[in-house]
């Protein structure tokens, strides 16, 4: 590899977590960094637009995956994920949750996780911070990424909290403050109302640097491994397969499928699947794909009355308003308010989410809207259920097989009933009630456990949140320990959500920027 480019980081993946990264590696001027993104450029004018982000999925902006089928719900699950500068960050809701304290203490005490306590990591989520409205001692008013309040709210949005305060639960305007229970209004990773994704917040304030290198439709292939020493990086860029040199580290931020992916392609990973695919085995780690999960969604859908839709703005005057002005339906996250719940009594933290949207949003918004709408989903977020990813080719352009196994275990499901009936009974109470005009999905809320449990079979989907399958830990199963180094090798680090061994409670792009933002710390600290 003499004759080959020579870095000190090679980063693979420009998204949640690989922006963080070229941004706080290449703050030393001394630091060579490489940071390859297999998508583009974050070029569309849907990226930047909130209420737009749907319109990415299945684009080339998005890796475009599907699971196999489902034992429990019959049918494959369309998963997007981000496939440009920004990564997932570019493409999501823009929701800012942090998770439970719970999540981060489970870690260390649960999985071994040491330093991964909540105490350790809110500092983290402080750096990247910049709240327009909370600060301290929880909130961080100065970092990179920009937290506000969203500058549209749907009416709808209001009266659903309203409701959801009358049925019993507490009102918040913090999710991210002591206590994480209650309902209230979302904040975004938006800047005066338009989306800020990592490449806005990171990566770009970093680019006029000598010493940071960035490639896009740049898809790695494999690590490079000199013993059990990863070296480098070889990738393909315009059909050609090239190899950067890493004299430090390589540092993997491709996300929950990319990142195994990219290991076992390596002959890191399971020794007899790595047999079976012909690849030869250089590290056997049993737990790489392993512990897959994700957060499932259900929605509840009305048609409504007295009032509007925020995909009435989807018309040129209302793109006009939103370009002159930054306002309006179009500032719109969809997903604009919700609340944290336990659906059974007795849990530490909650296990239930709601997002809700003031108008039609199933099927991943692939469904034009026929009428004017109200959606509210139910979303698991203390998921019992665990499945895996494998490879179906040694082929590095052949995408995974992906198997979340929604619902494996039928706490999940039971969970997932009791969120759909709470959220009927929300629809039909309070300041809601009066803009709902009829179901509209299921066609009747009046169900036995029977048809509502089919209703979540059809209708089940991902809330866009794979974590897992390089889990940070001591055990057997654990791919990265808790310096996020890959087990038995060297110069090999895990930086995205494929390594929280278990999903926090809530939306996980601030959760994979804090983990970004601590690996930094751990890398320069050796």
């Amino acid at each position: 590899m003499a004759d080959q480019e020579v870095f000190d980081y090679v980063i693979v993946g420009a998204g949640s977590a690989g922006c963080v990264l070229a941004n706080r590696l290449s703050a030393d001027p001394a630091a060579r960094v490489l940071l390859l993104e297999a998508g583009g450029e974050d070029d569309a004018d849907a990226i930047h637009i909130p209420a737009a982000f749907a319109t990415l999925f299945k684009t080339k902006y998005d890796w475009n995956y599907e699971t196999v089928e489902q034992k429990h719900t019959g049918k494959k699950e369309y998963w997007p994920r981000g496939k440009m500068l920004g990564g997932c960050s570019s493409i999501n809701a823009m929701i800012y949750i942090r998770g439970n304290r719970l999540d981060y203490d489970g870690w260390r005490d649960s999985h071994g996780a040491e330093g991964w306590g909540f105490d350790d990591v809110l500092p983290y989520f402080k750096r990247a911070e910049a709240n327009q409205r909370l600060g301290g001692p929880l909130h961080g008013t100065d970092g990179p990424l920009h937290v506000e309040d969203r500058r549209f709210t749907h009416e709808l949005s209001s009266a659903w909290v309203d409701s959801a305060v009358n049925w019993g639960l507490k009102r918040t305007d913090d999710f991210n403050g002591e206590s994480q229970e209650g309902a209230g209004l979302y904040q975004v990773t938006c800047k005066k109302g338009a989306r800020w994704s990592t490449a806005d917040a990171y990566l770009r304030p970093a680019l006029s640097r000598p010493n940071l290198t960035v490639r896009t439709n740049a898809q790695a292939t494999r690590v490079v491994l000199e013993g059990n020493r990863a070296v480098g990086v070889s990738y393909l860029q315009n059909g050609v397969e090239q190899t950067a040199r890493a004299e430090s580290e390589v540092l993997l931020s491709g996300g929950a499928i990319n990142s195994p992916q990219l290991l076992l392609l390596s002959g890191i990973g399971p020794a007899e699947h790595l047999r079976e695919q012909g690849i030869d085995v250089a590290v056997a780690l049993p737990g790489v794909g392993e512990n897959l999960h994700d957060h499932p969604a259900s929605g509840i859908v009305w048609s409504t009355r007295g009032t509007t839709d925020v995909a009435d703005a989807a018309t040129p005057a209302g793109l006009v308003r939103y370009q002159l002005t930054k306002r309006g339906p179009l500032a719109s996250n969809i997903g604009e308010a919700g609340a944290f719940y336990s659906t059974v009594d007795g849990l530490a933290a909650p296990n239930m989410q709601v997002h809700v949207a003031p108008t039609l949003f199933y099927d991943n918004g692939f469904r034009e809207p026929t009428v004017k709408g109200f959606t509210s989903a139910a979303t698991l977020v203390d998921v019992a259920s665990r499945g895996r990813l494998r490879l179906k080719s040694s082929n590095p352009l052949w995408k995974p097989e992906i198997d979340p196994s929604y619902y494996a275990e039928p706490a999940d499901f039971d969970a997932m009933m009791s969120g759909l009936r709470s959220l009927i009974e929300i629809g039909r109470s309070g300041a809601l009630a009066k803009f709902l005009d009829k179901p509209f999905l299921p066609a009747t809320h009046d169900l036995d456990d029977h048809a509502l449990a089919e209703h979540i079979r059809q209708n089940t989907q991902t809330l866009y949140h794979p974590v897992g399958t390089c889990a940070m830990g001591t055990g057997e199963q654990a791919v990265v320990d808790p310096s996020l180094k890959v087990r038995g090798v060297d110069g090999l680090r895990v930086v995205d959500a494929s390594v929280m061994p278990v999903v926090p409670r809530g939306n996980t792009n601030a959760p994979t920027i804090m983990v970004a933002e601590k690996a930094a710390d751990l890398i320069r600290g050796g």
